[in-house]
């Protein structure tokens, strides 16, 4: 949830989006669940993604200090 606030707080997902998106999320039980969100609401939460470049936030080693 902490990224679809964030993704709220810069304006790249209306409230309406936010809100059924994190409905969405929390009722599915499994990844292959959340796959299974409406179209519509899937590429808002990806051009969102892009937007915020969350894969590159995904593919970057972990900071030394994390795990200590």
């Amino acid at each position: 949830m902490q990224t679809l606030n964030e993704m709220l707080s810069r304006k790249l997902l209306t409230s309406a989006q936010h809100s059924q998106i994190g409905a969405w999320i929390a009722h599915a039980r499994t990844p292959e669940a959340i796959m299974q969100m409406p179209a519509p609401l899937w590429r808002t939460l990806e051009l969102a993604s892009v937007l915020m470049n969350v894969d590159a936030d995904l593919t970057q080693p972990p900071l030394l200090s994390e795990g200590m």
